[in-house]
């Protein structure tokens, strides 16, 4: 990394779990960063100058100025793997081995599925009302919780017998899923894979809400 770097702006909403996963990873790279926090609940997402950086309207967003050309990258998943492969020059974060790769997607796959449409769905439910599937969403969490919970009976984390992406992707929604409604109380392999990444070098929380009754 270089000596001189400059920061790396950082778009986002600090109660989101993709807009964390992104802030993780960037704390645990030793990264200098600029937050800068965008107020979705006044939709300053959907503004022009946001759309420019990501016409999908989400965060978070990153704008990387150390690359030459100046990089805008949205997808919280998409930014692990920049951030992995342009800063992680011995490649533990994202391993250059082709299996290695292909287990880690897998993860990516279920953060952009099950993970998404389950707890982290479930805990829009519950915050801010979304008129969504709640009881599809704790189905597909629990779902995902059974296979974590059987992988990580064996496995300190998911991927590989060290953290990787994988590890950052899975965080974020799942230390928040009982915001959802979604216990982790029946998953102590789980339970024990969290405190394993809070104990990493660096590692930043992410902000607690209110826990809402159990549904």
């Amino acid at each position: 990394m270089p000596a001189a770097m400059r920061p790396i702006r950082f778009y986002r909403f600090p109660l989101s779990g993709h807009s964390h996963r992104v802030e993780l990873f960037l704390a645990l790279l030793g990264l200098p960063v600029e937050p800068i926090d965008v107020d979705l609940i006044n939709q300053a997402q959907k503004r022009p100058d946001f759309l420019a950086k990501n016409p999908m309207g989400q965060v978070p967003v990153i704008e990387d100025g150390n690359a030459g050309e100046p990089v805008v990258l949205a997808d919280s998943n998409a930014i692990l793997v920049y951030l992995a492969n342009r800063y992680d020059a011995a490649g533990h974060w994202l391993p250059r081995e082709a299996l290695a790769q292909a287990r880690i997607q897998q993860w990516l796959s279920r953060a952009a599925g099950e993970l998404a449409f389950g707890p982290a769905e479930a805990r829009v439910i519950k915050l801010f009302g979304r008129n969504y599937d709640y009881a599809r969403a704790k189905s597909l969490a629990g779902r995902l919780y059974a296979v974590m919970e059987a992988h990580l009976a064996q496995h300190r984390f998911l991927a590989a017998e060290h953290p990787t992406i994988a590890d950052v992707a899975l965080y974020s929604y799942t230390v928040c899923a009982p915001e959802g409604g979604v216990s982790l109380e029946p998953y102590p392999n789980i339970r024990a894979w969290l405190r394993g990444i809070e104990a990493l070098p660096n590692f930043v929380a992410m902000p607690k809400s209110a826990v809402p009754a159990a549904a």
